[in-house]
């Protein structure tokens, strides 16, 4: 097992501007199709981000980032609502807990 992805990516892990090599595991076409791989680009719009909002940021751009390459992109772009949706539901009830009661 490659132990290099047990070191923590604080702060992010940038490419070095050249794509990796295509490795289901590592580096999976899908997820490389730029100059930077989803996992660094997650990481940037999720920095400030943490628990559930940044899960649910994160996988929204995963299947975002995908959707074109993957063989149901539908599915994919579905998949992305679903969680946007998880997010701004979170995010209506976590500002209505903040909100002064009305009496």
């Amino acid at each position: 097992m490659d132990k290099s992805i047990l070191t923590p990516l604080l702060p992010c892990n940038h490419a070095s501007g050249n794509s990796p090599q295509s490795d289901a595991v590592n580096h999976p076409a899908h997820y490389n199709n730029g100059k930077i791989e989803c996992i660094e680009a997650i990481c940037e719009a999720t920095e400030h981000l943490t628990g559930y909002e940044g899960m649910l940021t994160g996988n929204a751009i995963k299947y975002l980032w995908r959707w074109k390459l993957k063989s149901k992109p539908v599915e994919d772009l579905e998949k992305a609502v679903w969680y946007i949706q998880r997010l701004i539901g979170y995010l209506k009830r976590k500002q209505d807990a903040a909100a002064p009661a009305t009496t």
